[in-house]
């Protein structure tokens, strides 16, 4: 297997752009191409899916966004993650260790 399903990450998508957002503001693309980096390809977020992830987020004020002209000229809306969305970027979190924790005991390891 060379990629995750995007049905098995679905739930993750908000946690993965409110932990690169917690780092710093940036735009859609810029995000989409770090989510790729830092899974090693692994996964690619579809842009529907990255913009309706931005809807979502912003709309529950876990982010906020903003336009800017970039160093290029164009004009480019980034985004920036809220004090709320960095406490729900912490619960998320503490969400994931205890699904790690539980998936963990339904998979079956090959013995070595």
């Amino acid at each position: 297997m060379s990629e995750i399903s995007s049905d098995v990450i679905r739930g993750y998508t908000d946690t993965m752009l409110l932990c690169l957002l917690n780092e710093s503001d940036n735009y859609g693309y810029a995000l989409s191409k770090e989510i790729s980096e830092r899974s090693e390809g692994k996964y690619v977020i579809k842009e529907t899916t990255l913009y309706s992830a931005f809807t979502r987020l912003e709309k529950n004020g876990y982010i906020t966004s903003y336009s800017q002209v970039a160093e290029n000229g164009k004009k480019r809306t980034y985004y920036k993650i809220s004090e709320k969305g960095k406490e729900y970027y912490r619960m998320k979190c503490e969400e994931w260790e205890l699904t790690k924790e539980v998936i963990e005991k339904f998979i079956i390891k090959e013995e070595q």
